[in-house]
């Protein structure tokens, strides 16, 4: 919030996606079922990108400053700064779904009750908590110059080939094979049953879980490896 222009930026990117690839389709825009989805899939988009750049590259600017050795002076373990990450700076990616909301539900046929909508928000801040752990990671692991580059390559990868963009119903076999295996295929099909019900593949739910532990492990690794190398 000190930085007004990145709070802008986390809000606004999302919501012209959605104007930019959604409501120029009216097959999509038009369409209840497919403008629920298209507005998910923004909406997990937007918690994706705004957790890995506010993490990635917060964490790996804050490691440069005096700040952060200070904070290693204080007596608490990893998991509290891990954890501390999450629920501060992730709370600004769930802001930004707000005007994203308001446009997907005036300029397109998406509908929800209010259950729906409340399910949907709690389902979205699950989903985000695997790209907020890969963000944490990435800022642990990489100067700042080097999360940049490799954020920007990993959020397009995880947009494309998570159905974000394009829906999955279009790929190819082997498209769609690969893409069940990406958190944010996951992520996108665990928001649309929260939204939308019917079934959950198992591999979806399980999925979600291996990856929020598995880089639970690797962000208290780095964070140990990190505080190892600079202030022992």
């Amino acid at each position: 919030m000190r930085v007004p222009i990145s709070v802008i930026g986390t809000l606004v990117f999302p919501t012209l996606s959605l104007l930019f690839f959604v409501v120029p389709q009216p097959a999509i825009a038009q369409d209840a079922e497919y403008a629920t989805q298209a507005v998910i899939s923004m909406s997990v988009f937007s918690v994706m990108v705004g957790n890995l750049f506010s993490f990635g590259l917060g964490i790996a600017e804050n490691r440069s400053k005096p700040w952060d050795p200070y904070l290693r002076t204080l007596p608490a373990p990893g998991i509290v700064r891990v954890l501390g990450h999450i629920f501060s700076t992730g709370l600004m990616s769930l802001v930004a779904l707000v005007p994203l909301l308001i446009v997907g539900g005036l300029l397109t046929a998406a509908t929800a009750t209010p259950a729906q909508l409340v399910f949907g928000l709690l389902a979205v801040a699950v989903a985000s908590l695997p790209f907020a752990l890969l963000g944490i990671c990435i800022g642990y692991a990489m100067s700042m110059k080097a999360a940049i580059a490799v954020i920007q390559v990993t959020f397009f990868a995880l947009a494309f080939g998570g159905g974000l963009f394009l829906p999955p119903i279009l790929f190819p076999d082997w498209l769609n094979a690969i893409s069940q295996f990406l958190p944010s295929r996951m992520a996108r099909d665990f928001v649309i049953w929260a939204v939308e019900g019917g079934e959950l593949a198992p591999l979806t739910w399980i999925g979600l879980l291996v990856w929020v532990f598995g880089l639970l492990a690797i962000a208290l690794v780095l964070f140990r490896r990190d505080e190892g190398r600079r202030y022992r």
